[in-house]
């Protein structure tokens, strides 16, 4: 069972790096990086250069707990789009580099790009 899991283990960190090896995120443009729990979405800005966290949003943050939006599904991931590009305008950033890691990019993921990209984004 060990075996499995760790197998498991090794082809979802596969397949995050065979998309993140291309991605290089900066303090001009950052790398928008979109994380998928069972139960939460969680995005970020990250600039890889100097190795920080520019921004960061998730569904189980204070403002969204208590609210529709704190699970894991369309209407959050809407609206961490839009909050993600609040945060992004309020420190001067217009482009971001996506990051989906090991996610395919459909359903939640795109909704959250879409929210991203109205809300001033480009990518």
């Amino acid at each position: 069972m060990k075996e499995e899991v760790k197998k498991m283990q090794n082809i979802r960190n596969k397949r995050a790096m065979r998309v993140r090896k291309r991605l290089k995120g900066c303090s001009i443009q950052p790398r928008l990086s979109v994380v998928k729990s069972n139960k939460h979405i969680q995005a970020q800005l990250i600039d890889d250069e100097q190795g920080i966290t520019l921004g960061f949003v998730a569904s189980y943050s204070p403002e969204f707990r208590n609210t529709e939006f704190g699970k894991k599904n369309k209407a959050a991931a809407r609206k961490l789009g839009e909050a993600i590009a609040v945060i992004a305008q309020q420190k001067n950033i217009k482009q971001v580099v996506f990051d989906r890691g090991p996610f395919k990019y459909h359903g939640i993921l795109a909704e959250l790009a879409n929210a991203a990209r109205a809300g001033g984004l480009e990518f």
